[in-house]
């Protein structure tokens, strides 16, 4: 398929609904107050009760006072560190495969990159990441993620078979956009720019019309339009957050963490803190004085009342008046607010898929084994689970595209391999823990040290278990020769 012909509408209109929803919960994500008034202005909750971001800003010079609490940005991240906050293990089988695999992923920061593809997609309902390459800045192949709101995927039998990214340059204004698509079809990625409107995709110019594209003009193959990849899979994956799509059934993009949906919850918890904050403003103790205590500044200066001043003269104020300093100092809601806001923030993360938990709720001070924590926080571990049952084939893909292209690229005599990507374990047993049933085990005679250093070390081949086994032995004088092997000592 090729790039899009000149005047199309803009976003595509299969494209327009999803991409509006994701402004919604980029909006959320960001935390930013001003985006979150933008999206909502003017607009209502489901009872016909505004929204506290719906509401009409105070007039210029005027204070606003509502606070956003960023749970939405802090759900998002927390999913991302479920993943793959601890690094993956990637394994191919042949060695010098591995070796260059190693290089890949230590040099391209491909960990980093799976932890903000994993953010970002928790929050817009997916991402996509994109192996490309750039001999001026590095001799391997570059994986990067692109942000759902920034691509327009083609399926077919609910897989990825086409894809075109597209983001704004510079130099475009509210009257002239100016945009750069990247498609990325099997064996080719196409590039073209053009010049348009917010609404209208405009008439497509030369890519040398603006520095970021004119470097990708020598490029270009025969056609004009494309560059030759050399392989024929596809060099974009689509790695959605969770599915089913709750808004559209029978869509292939993935779930917002956001999509139960938690907008009204997210809503309710910043007004109810802007609440207990204006109890605050409210609570601070105010005098009300009688204007014959106020003194007189001078012509066109007021007057004013020194609430610090320790003596003062007698003041001609007529008696049985009820006039004098009186005390304003309300109370503040405290364990109201804090009750509603911690039942609040619980509700929205359960409705996420985690456990209030895994955020720092209802936690204590007693240290806990892994199979408790695991307890405790089983609901954000089933999350989990689902959420790698979608990402993992996809990043084995994608890396054994990085492989081919590397080949293609950079190593010729290389062996592509599809890797194998295990997670880390989501809960590691404590230090004190783990010795405390290693002690036992040994006291018991129940393993041997050969099991205890498998035990501690679950990561360690064969090589290293048998050596760190024979200087345990060594050192606890536990290692006796074998008698078959003494010689004859007739």
């Amino acid at each position: 398929m090729p790039l899009p012909e000149n005047g199309a509408p803009w976003p595509p209109p299969a494209m327009a609904t999803p991409y509006a929803e994701m402004r919604t919960d980029d909006a959320w994500y960001s935390g930013d107050a001003q985006r979150l008034a933008r999206i909502y202005a003017g607009g209502t909750r489901g009872d016909g009760r505004r929204r506290l971001w719906g509401r009409p800003r105070p007039a210029p010079g005027g204070r606003d006072t509502r606070m956003h609490i960023p749970l939405p940005g802090d759900i998002a991240t927390t999913a991302a560190d479920l993943l793959w906050a601890e690094a993956p293990t990637i394994t191919v089988p042949t060695p010098a495969t591995q070796d260059r695999l190693d290089v890949l992923v230590a040099e391209g920061g491909v960990v980093n990159t799976l932890l903000e593809g994993a953010e970002v997609g928790a929050a817009l309902g997916g991402h996509y990441l994109r192996v490309t390459w750039d001999t001026d800045l590095a001799r391997r192949p570059l994986l990067t993620v692109v942000h759902a709101d920034a691509a327009i995927p083609t399926f077919r039998w609910g897989l990825l078979v086409a894809v075109t990214f597209w983001h704004e340059l510079t130099g475009s204004s509210s009257a002239t956009v100016l945009r750069h698509l990247e498609r990325h079809e099997p064996g080719r990625i196409l590039h073209g720019l053009y010049e348009g409107t917010a609404e209208s995709l405009g008439r497509r110019v030369p890519l040398t019309e603006h520095p970021e594209t004119a470097a990708l003009a020598d490029s270009l193959g025969p056609d004009g339009d494309s560059i030759a990849t050399g392989i024929r899979e596809l060099t974009a994956a689509y790695v959605p957050n969770m599915r089913p799509n709750r808004r559209h059934r029978g869509s292939q993009l993935g779930r917002s963490d956001y999509g139960a949906p938690l907008y009204d919850l997210f809503d309710g918890l910043d007004e109810t803190w802007t609440s207990w904050l204006r109890d605050i403003r409210l609570a601070r103790a105010r005098l009300i004085v009688p204007d014959s205590y106020l003194r007189d500044r001078g012509p066109g200066r007021g007057a004013a009342f020194d609430g610090d001043r320790e003596i003062w003269q007698a003041l001609n104020i007529p008696p049985g008046e009820g006039e004098g300093i009186t005390l304003s100092q309300f109370s503040i809601r405290v364990e109201e607010h804090e009750r509603t806001a911690a039942a609040i923030t619980r509700t929205a993360v359960q409705m996420a898929g985690y456990s209030p938990q895994s955020f720092g709720e209802g936690g204590d001070a007693v240290a806990a084994t892994a199979t408790e924590v695991v307890a405790r926080e089983r609901r954000s571990m089933v999350t989990r689970l689902k959420k790698l049952g979608y990402a993992v084939p996809e990043i084995s893909r994608i890396l054994y595209v990085m492989l081919l292209l590397d080949r293609q690229l950079y190593t010729p005599g290389l062996i592509p391999e599809r890797p194998t990507v295990t997670p880390a374990d989501s809960v590691s047993e404590d230090p004190e823990t783990t010795a405390r049933t290693l002690s036992l085990l040994q006291q018991a005679q129940a393993v041997s040290a050969d099991t205890r250093v498998r035990m501690l070390h679950p990561d360690w081949d064969d090589t290293a278990v048998a050596a760190e086994v024979d200087r345990i032995l060594t050192e606890t004088g536990a290692a006796v020769p074998d008698p078959m092997q003494a010689g004859d000592r007739d």
